[in-house]
């Protein structure tokens, strides 16, 4: 009997997996921790997102939905939020992968291990020939799946980098949890406005993420104009925080960046540039103090929002040989392509099965955690990441080995340079070889007052 593919994750790039493997006729068992389709894109559902939907499908998806008749695709050039990525694709297509007759998808199953059957990590003799053992946690309690193949397609957003500078929770993280979150706010949301309406907002964090933070107090600010912001940023310099603009071939992603900017330039934000977070204490009055490393503090603080990026969990996988960048956690051949510190132009080439294999013949880490620790993941990435895997798992090396794929540029080209160089951004070699213009510090006029 043919053991089945064992895909971790019905989200958007382990549902492709299934997708792949589907139109193959190989047999697949996907498990997802959640209770549906995308249950991790539902923590985000207000999120709209910077790729269009013609980037935000999976070509082998698309052709089975297509047939089952019972699809309408949405229009190409529209830009979904998180909620309507999973109402008309994602659980359509984990709908129909369900009812297959090579697959099935299990809910509420969360792996707990992954092993050799009958093998830890330390026996060599016979180990490619086993087959792999997936211990989940479920509705009817332990059980072990047996595959042929594992590809793990369970993302990074459970596992949140920290406030703390130093990769730990800062001292007294936890202890103020009730202070603190983490992600984007849905800050439409009448509750959730109540919360940060008026108050003194801390925001950690550069990326995506903290630009649509930036966008949503500024925006709160608007309607309730005591609201105030104190940006924390690592870096020397604001630096290319905001993206390439115009030149960034997602014009979204662009747009996005432009909007940061703006809500940034505002007089609603006070910058603190170099500020790496050690502690976080209570003040008599019941706000926040946050001291940097360097003794400076940020006082007076009633919310704090950590946008710092997230990072692969690998807890489950210790008896799965594994060969990743000792600083990412990325499969090793994407470290240096995608580090943030090295290289921000987007235009990682094309990679398959044999970038992404591992010294575990058979185990696979695709999507968002291939990437690990690094932000720069796109959907489109990871669909051609599992066409290739799939091929290969079917034996047919001649279309896993045919990986096409440029990524659009961000329009910035340049890595972060040295950690607390003031000059790292004028100075600096861009990723690309070219030197780096510097961007102005941009300074904040302040509320009257405060």
């Amino acid at each position: 009997m043919e053991l089945p593919v064992i895909i971790i994750g019905a989200g958007p790039i382990g549902l492709a997996a299934a997708a792949n493997a589907a139109e193959r006729e190989m047999d697949f068992v996907v498990v997802e921790a959640g209770a549906d389709a995308g249950a991790t894109v539902g923590e985000w559902s207000h999120v709209r997102l910077f790729s269009s939907w013609l980037e935000l499908i999976d070509p082998a998806a698309r052709r089975l939905l297509e047939a089952s008749g019972d699809w309408t695709a949405p229009e190409d050039g529209a830009y979904p939020t998180g909620a309507e990525w999973r109402e008309a694709y994602l659980q359509p297509l984990a709908n129909l992968l369900e009812s297959s007759a090579s697959g099935t998808v299990r809910y509420d199953a969360r792996v707990t291990g992954v092993s050799r059957a009958g093998r830890d990590l330390l026996v060599d003799s016979g180990r490619e020939n086993d087959p792999f053992a997936v211990h989940v946690h479920g509705p009817a309690g332990e059980e072990c799946l047996l595959g042929s193949a594992v590809v793990d397609a369970s993302g990074t957003w459970a596992s949140p980098n920290p406030l703390g500078a130093d990769g730990y929770p800062a001292l007294g993280e936890r202890e103020h949890a009730d202070h603190i979150a983490y992600g984007i706010p849905d800050f439409t949301d009448t509750t959730v406005a109540a919360r940060y309406a008026g108050k003194h907002v801390a925001v950690a964090g550069k990326g995506a993420s903290a630009q649509g933070v930036l966008i949503g107090l500024a925006q709160l600010a608007q309607r309730d104009p005591a609201t105030r912001v104190s940006w924390l940023l690592r870096r020397p310099s604001v630096g290319d925080a905001f993206g390439g603009g115009d030149n960034d071939q997602l014009e979204q992603r662009g747009k996005l960046g432009q909007d940061a900017k703006a809500a940034a330039t505002s007089g609603l934000v006070t910058n603190v540039t170099q500020f790496r977070t050690e502690a976080v204490s209570i003040q008599p009055d019941g706000r926040l103090t946050l001291r940097s490393i360097d003794g400076r503090q940020v006082t007076d603080v009633d919310e704090v929002i950590v946008v710092t990026g997230f990072r692969p969990d690998f807890s489950f996988l210790s008896e799965v040989r594994l060969d990743l960048d000792p600083a990412l956690g990325s499969a090793r051949f994407l470290a240096e392509l995608v580090h943030p510190d090295h290289h921000s132009c987007g235009d990682v080439p094309g990679h398959g099965y044999q970038e992404l294999a591992q010294p575990e013949q058979g185990f696979y880490v695709v999507g968002m955690k291939s990437y690990g620790r690094a932000p720069s993941f796109l959907a489109m990435t990871g669909f051609e990441q599992v066409r290739s895997v799939i091929a290969a798992l079917a034996g047919d090396l001649e279309a896993a080995g045919r990986v096409d794929l440029v990524l659009p540029d961000t329009g910035v080209c340049n890595g972060a340079g040295a950690f607390d160089s003031p000059d790292a951004v004028a100075t600096g070699g861009g990723c690309c070889g070219a030197p780096v213009a510097a961007e102005p510090e941009l300074i904040s006029l302040g509320r009257p007052g405060q």
